[in-house]
């Protein structure tokens, strides 16, 4: 697939993602869930890029061997980082490491580079791909419209919309049924 830099993402959404080792359970486990859900990513404008300190060769045997073991094609590509130099500079690898194994970080990053959310995992628990698509849709829902998404939204759910500032909002605003004037549900 050749040479990768975030910049060839501008104008998508990318989930950036690392993982530990290839040929391992919890990563194999959790590529195949990226890979049936690719299309679910694709429908979100947004993009996934994987990374680890193996080497190419490597990342081509794996991908193979995932799709012959599962009867999945892996479509996005795997950065390979054998001197550990993006790992270290996106805090996948901490810098007195010991091990190459990077931890299973997650890095959300939008239109314009920016990245909105990060999350890491050790290496024996494996992420929720289907929680990485609520967390993608949910970034895009609250760019959209001035809101906040509430504990396990989902896309279509109501959303939060934001409290007045103002005494005059606040006795303006509609009688919703809500406990408070702070919290408000609406539509995204």
């Amino acid at each position: 697939m050749g040479e990768r830099s975030l910049d060839m993402y501008r104008g998508r959404w990318l989930v950036f993602f690392s993982h530990p080792a290839d040929f391992t359970p919890v990563c194999t486990s959790e590529f195949v869930a990226f890979a049936k859900a690719s299309d679910r990513f694709r429908e979100l404008g947004c993009d996934l890029l994987a990374l680890s300190v193996d080497s190419l060769s490597s990342h081509l045997a794996w991908k193979h061997s995932i799709e012959h073991r599962f009867g999945v094609r892996v479509p996005f590509p795997i950065v390979e980082d054998p001197a550990m130099g993006i790992a270290r500079a996106y805090g996948m690898l901490p810098a007195n490491a010991t091990s190459s194994a990077t931890v299973r970080t997650t890095f959300v990053i939008d239109t314009q580079g920016v990245v909105r959310a990060t999350v890491s995992y050790p290496m024996t628990v494996g992420r929720s791909v289907d929680e990485v698509l609520r967390l993608v849709a949910a970034l895009q829902a609250t760019d959209a419209a001035d809101v906040s998404t509430p504990e396990g939204w989902m896309p279509g759910d109501p959303v939060i919309v934001a409290p007045p500032l103002t005494f005059d909002e606040i006795t303006a605003q509609p009688e919703t049924g809500a406990s408070d004037w702070y919290y408000r549900l609406g539509s995204a």
